[in-house]
C-alpha cells in the first residue's frame, strides 16, 4: 500500500441504542482503489458517509491528508460522492450539470467551460455539454454523475452503489470504465458494494464488514484463497463446508478426515485461526474440484443430483460416495467437453491444497 491517505482509528457511530460502526481501524492509502463489502446493515454506507462528512462520528478519529475530520463540513473536505441515484438535476442540461459545483469556485466563464470538457471527455461524453439529461440513458446518468465529482478534482472520490441500478452487462461494462478512470486521474476510489464479483473484479484492497466491524482486509486473492473465517468465506463467492474430525500433528498441521474424500492433511497456513482439535469444517471452492478421469489430484466418486447450464459454465452438484450431502462443482464448457446429466455416475478430482480448515 501506498502512503496513507485516510487514517480511521476505532471510529464508531451511535443511533440511539444501535451502534452501526464498532471500533473501525483502517488506513486507505492515496491512489488506491479500495472497496467498502459487506451485507445490508452492515456499517459500509455509514463509514462511507462518515468520510464523506454526512455523518458526525460518535467516537474515534478520522484523517485525511493529515488532517483531523472532526466538526469539518463535507463541503470543506477533500472528497466528493457519487451517490446510488446519481442526483441529476433534470432541468439542467449535462454541462449545467457537471459545472453545477463550480460555480462557487469563482471561474470564469472559459474556465469553467473547459473544465467541464475536460470532465466529460475523461468519462466518454466528449460533445455532450449541450444534451438534456433527461434523454441520457442510465450509463450515460452515471458517467455524468461521475463527470460532475471529478470535476471538482478531489482527493477522494467516494462511490456509494453506483452500478447498482444497471443491468447486468452494463454494470460489467461501467466496471471497466470505473478502473480504467482511477487509474488515468491517480485518485483514490472508496467504493461500496454488497456484490462480491465488483469487488473482487475493481479493488486493490477490500475491507468485508459485518455488524459494524471489519472482519477482514486484504487484496482479492488473498481474501478470496485465504478468509479468515467462515462468514467470510460464505460471503466471498461459493464455497462448499465439509464438516470433519481434527487431528493437530506436532508441526501445526491438521490432519482432516472428510466423508467422501477421505483423510488429508492441511498446513497450518491453511487453517483458519489456527489448527484445533475436535470437530470442524474443510472450505473448498468449486472451481477447484474437477469431474472427469484426468487432471491431477487425488480421486473420489460420486452421484450427479443436480445440473445448472449457464453456457460459458455448468454448475453440479455431486453426492459422494459417503458423503451426507452434495458438493458443487464448477466446469468450465470447454469445446469438447459433454454436460453430464442427472443421475450419472463421475470420479471427482480434488487436492488437500485447495482446502482451508475451519472451526468457527
Amino acid at each position: 500500500m501506498t502512503e496513507p491517505l485516510i487514517v480511521l482509528d476505532r471510529v464508531e457511530k451511535h443511533y440511539g441504542a444501535v451502534q452501526a460502526l464498532a471500533g473501525v481501524s483502517a488506513e486507505i492509502g492515496a491512489g488506491e482503489f479500495f472497496s467498502l463489502l459487506g451485507p445490508s446493515g452492515c456499517g459500509k454506507t455509514t463509514l462511507l458517509r462518515a468520510i464523506a462528512g454526512f455523518e458526525e462520528l460518535t467516537g474515534g478519529r478520522l484523517t485525511i491528508d493529515g488532517r483531523d475530520m472532526a466538526h469539518v463540513p463535507p463541503n470543506k473536505r477533500p472528497t466528493n460522492m457519487v451517490f446510488q441515484s446519481y442526483a441529476i438535476f433534470p432541468h439542467l442540461d449535462v454541462g449545467q450539470n457537471v459545472g453545477f459545483g463550480l460555480r462557487k469556485k469563482g471561474l470564469d466563464k472559459a474556465e469553467m467551460t473547459r473544465a467541464v470538457g475536460d470532465a466529460l471527455t475523461m468519462v466518454g461524453l466528449g460533445g455532450y455539454e449541450k444534451r438534456a439529461s433527461h434523454a441520457l440513458s442510465g450509463g450515460q446518468r452515471q458517467r455524468v454523475a461521475l463527470a460532475r465529482a471529478l470535476v471538482m478534482k478531489p482527493k477522494v472520490l467516494l462511490l456509494d452503489e453506483p452500478l447498482s441500478a444497471l443491468d447486468k452487462k452494463l454494470r460489467e461494462q461501467m466496471q471497466v470504465e470505473l478502473i480504467r478512470l482511477q487509474r488515468q486521474v491517480g485518485i483514490t476510489f472508496i467504493l461500496v458494494t454488497h456484490d462480491q464479483e465488483e469487488a473482487l473484479v475493481m479493488s486493490d484492497r477490500i475491507a468485508v464488514m459485518f455488524d459494524g466491524q471489519i472482519a477482514q482486509l486484504a487484496d482479492p486473492e488473498i481474501l478470496y484463497r485465504a478468509p479468515v473465517n467462515r462468514r467470510v468465506a460464505s460471503f466471498i463467492g461459493m464455497m462448499n463446508f465439509l464438516p470433519t474430525q481434527v487431528t493437530v500433528l506436532p508441526d501445526g498441521t491438521a490432519e482432516v478426515d472428510v466423508a467422501g474424500l477421505g483423510r488429508a492433511t492441511i498446513p497450518a497456513t491453511q487453517c483458519a485461526g489456527g489448527a484445533r482439535a475436535g470437530k470442524g469444517a474443510v472450505g473448498i471452492r468449486p472451481e477447484t474440484l474437477t469431474i472427469g478421469r484426468e487432471g491431477a489430484g487425488r480421486v473420489a466418486e460420486g452421484t450427479v443430483e443436480e445440473v445448472v447450464y449457464y453456457g460459458d459454465m455448468t454448475y453440479y452438484d455431486v453426492l459422494l460416495d459417503g458423503a451426507a450431502a452434495p458438493v458443487t462443482i464448477s466446469m468450465r464448457n470447454v469445446f469438447g467437453r459433454d454436460v453430464l446429466c442427472r443421475g450419472a455416475r463421475t470420479p471427482v478430482r480434488w487436492a488437500p491444497e485447495a482446502m482451508v480448515l475451519f472451526h468457527d
